[in-house]
């Protein structure tokens, strides 16, 4: 349990700095937009760059995982779709733009956090299994979060041609795109790109978490409860129960299963907040399935966790 509160911890503390900061309006309300544009545009991108370029894919069961996450995020993912009409003509105050929050809600994580716990549990080998759901996850969720902003966000093009659009010109996709071509060519990371990268990746983190705490809002939370209840309902305990079954069915040993079901576990992303706001979501409805999720997964990681090493 205290690692996983470890990891979990320190990400919820920084968002509360980020509302801090905000709130006491020690950092001007101008610097905000600005850092969440360096942060989707430049620092994640430079972070998911360098890891996808790193990830070694060789000597773990990376097919089978590829395939139960991708499978698992997709059944959610349509699962969520298929729950739009209820929010919208239900008494939850949900419109549009806060079902594209559910939904980023539903199938993002939060990668660094799972990066944290599975180092801590199982070093080097947790970390490259961890890289491989950021392989296939990443991208796929950004595919699916931007195709259905583009469709519900507001201001945003119904078309397919802006469907297309949206997803080819993602910043955050396009990342993902060069760092596997460099990992499967075997080019990897040159000697002056790769530590510049590696730079601005660092900053990727925190600069996104704070932007997080910044538009954190606890009336919003409260007067959203059914929306953030829904979202984190389907990402912290539906996700990763069905993750876990895809695992049996494949036969999976111990320690992959695990860092497969806690990836499928891990809390929403802050990255949703930052495409929230630029592309016509709620981003205040983010925020607060982001802190929702985060302050719940300290306990739903710590207990899935616990029950898939015992009874594995």
């Amino acid at each position: 349990m205290s690692q996983t509160l470890a990891a979990v911890l320190p990400v919820f503390l920084v968002i509360l700095l980020g509302f801090g900061l905000r709130k006491s309006r020690w950092v001007p309300d101008a610097f905000w937009g600005p850092a969440e544009h360096l942060t989707y545009t430049v620092t994640f991108p430079a972070l998911l760059t360098a890891n996808l370029a790193r990830a070694d894919m060789t000597t773990v069961p990376w097919a089978p995982m590829m395939v139960i996450l991708g499978t698992t995020v997709l059944v959610v993912a349509g699962l969520t779709l298929a729950l739009r009409r209820p929010l919208l003509a239900g008494r939850l105050g949900a419109d549009d733009a806060a079902f594209t929050s559910v939904f980023q809600g539903a199938i993002r994580p939060n990668t660094y956090v799972g990066l944290a716990v599975a180092a801590a549990l199982y070093g080097d080998l947790g970390v490259t299994l961890t890289a491989i759901g950021v392989a296939l996850v990443v991208p796929l969720v950004n595919v699916l979060s931007v195709a259905c902003l583009t469709v519900y966000g507001t201001g945003q093009s119904a078309s397919i041609t802006g469907v297309i659009r949206g997803v080819v010109t993602n910043p955050l996709i396009l990342a993902c795109a060069l760092g596997i071509v460099l990992n499967i060519t075997g080019i990897g990371l040159p000697p002056v790109l790769g530590p510049m990268l590696d730079i601005l990746g660092r900053a990727a983190l925190p600069i996104a978490l704070l932007a997080v705490g910044a538009g954190l809002s606890f009336a919003h939370l409260k007067r959203a409860g059914g929306p953030v209840a829904v979202s984190t309902g389907l990402k912290l305990i539906v996700l990763p129960l069905l993750v876990w079954g895809g695992c049996q069915l494949a036969g999976l040993e111990a320690v992959t299963t695990t860092v497969t079901v806690l990836y499928g576990a891990l809390p929403c992303s802050a990255s949703s907040y930052v495409l929230a706001r630029r592309m016509g979501g709620d981003a205040p409805l983010v925020a607060g399935i982001i802190t929702a999720q985060t302050l719940a997964s300290v306990l739903t990681i710590t207990l899935l966790i616990g029950w898939v090493r015992a009874i594995a």
